[in-house]
């Protein structure tokens, strides 16, 4: 029995051509977008609205192969916190993006409980339900360097092959955003390390040429070895930041996420930085309740180390310093945060510099003379706050010090908007250095 053609077949025809029409062209320009994007960041919390956008889908994530272990790793989802996707490890075998990886070929899954490559521990952690999920490859070159994952159908529609079509055709091209922005990264880091790095190159090649000179007076070389121990130890800075700070854009630094009391770090930090707060006569003071905390301890201590010693080289003789912790009305944390603030009496930052204050090598100028430094100390702290999913901010006024703060997520059980939080502590003590 054949079908005759009616005007309604016509209709049809025509409203799949516009709807397809119409998908393409979005595509295309959030294609534009995210080539015009060297943010990697921002290009990758892009990719994952244009998924969800694109397929009509709940939720949507990228993962990333980790060249150092050959394994998966979330990059960005819009339903998984920093922490979370930090700690969850997605293997190659044993997961529907493993597969995707190891194939090459996108994997549409109307029942993802039901299949056998389906990876659980993602739902069991977030307590997240997924019904249904597309996947493909993120190819360059032909090479797989990550997966696009669509997930659940909004109204439990069904999948069409447009979706497929679309959303590979989306991750070929973010493929190549990501790739071009790592690239951007890593030249534009590259220069930037070379120029920091003749200067105090260019000192121990004087300083070396000077103590050649067989006629140069003892005091003299005594002054011209504390110079190159100087600048030796400088290079050891500079080359110890530039690693850390390399890490953190490209993201291959993984953070050690674990449950810790933030008051006693601030306690330890405090006295890392006494002898020198001692020797300008600063005064350092914490003050708050005591919160435990989902955070990269070691990391977080480097933050505030930097915050701690900036605001002893910017302070007034005989200044002070005050920590407080408490807890945060709003910020960058979809879970209830905290917010640690580092307080300092100095000179304060004008309003133009503090538009650039966390971008790499920036120094203020009425005090790069003064002080010394990397420059890239306010930098790697922005990276290591973001990558917890967090913010890290300021406030300063040029004559009334600067505050810098930051916010934290709490522990799981200990959010509480309580006036006196169950099993927190109230605590105030002085240093006096």
């Amino acid at each position: 029995m054949t079908h005759d053609p009616s005007p309604n077949d016509d209709y049809v025809t025509v409203a799949n051509y516009r709807r397809l029409l119409s998908r393409y062209e979005q595509l295309m320009a959030i294609s534009r977008q995210l080539n015009s994007t060297l943010d990697l960041g921002a290009l990758l919390r892009g990719i994952v609205n244009a998924a969800t956008e694109l397929t009509d889908t709940q939720e949507a994530s990228i993962l990333l192969v980790d060249p150092s272990t050959g394994e998966l790793r979330f990059e960005a989802a819009s339903n998984l916190t920093r922490a979370e996707m930090e700690a969850i490890p997605v293997p190659l075998v044993g997961s529907l993006a493993g597969w995707v990886v190891t194939h090459g070929e996108p994997v549409l899954v109307e029942d993802a409980r039901s299949d056998a490559r389906w990876f659980a521990r993602v739902d069991k952690t977030t307590q997240f339900i997924t019904r249904n999920l597309l996947a493909v490859p993120m190819n360059l070159h032909n090479k797989p360097i990550g997966v696009v994952e669509a997930i659940n159908k909004q109204d439990d529609h069904s999948w069409t092959q447009e979706d497929v079509d679309t959303l590979s055709a989306l991750a070929d091209q973010a493929a190549i955003a990501v790739q071009n922005a790592r690239l951007f990264q890593q030249s534009d880091f590259i220069a930037e390390m070379v120029h920091e790095l003749r200067t105090p190159l260019a000192a121990l090649k004087a300083s070396a040429a000077l103590l050649l000179r067989p006629t140069l007076p003892p005091h003299m070389r005594d002054d011209i070895v504390r110079t190159m121990q100087q600048e030796t130890d400088r290079l050891n800075m500079l080359t110890t930041d530039f690693l850390d700070l390399a890490r953190l854009e490209s993201g291959r630094t993984r953070l050690h996420i674990d449950e810790f009391d933030i008051q006693d770090l601030i306690d330890d930090c405090v006295n890392v930085v006494a002898s020198r707060a001692a020797e300008r006569a600063i005064q350092i003071s914490t003050s708050g309740r005591r919160y435990r905390v989902e955070a990269d301890q070691g990391k977080i201590k480097q933050v505030l180390l930097n915050l701690l010693t900036n605001a002893i080289k910017y302070n007034v003789e005989g200044g002070t310093i005050d920590c407080v912790v408490q807890l945060s009305a709003e910020g960058a944390c979809p879970a209830h945060c905290i917010q640690v603030s580092v307080r300092d009496s100095g000179v304060g930052i004008s309003e133009e510099d503090q538009q650039h204050i966390f971008e790499k090598f920036f120094r203020v100028a009425d005090t790069a003379i003064e002080t010394t430094g990397t420059g890239l100390g306010l930098s790697i702290a922005r990276h290591i706050i973001e990558a917890h999913g967090c913010e890290i901010r300021l406030e300063s006024e040029p004559g009334a010090g600067t505050t810098f703060w930051f916010t934290l997520p709490l522990a799981e059980g200990a959010a509480s908007h309580d006036k006196h939080p169950p099993g927190s502590a109230e605590f105030a003590s002085d240093f006096n250095c």
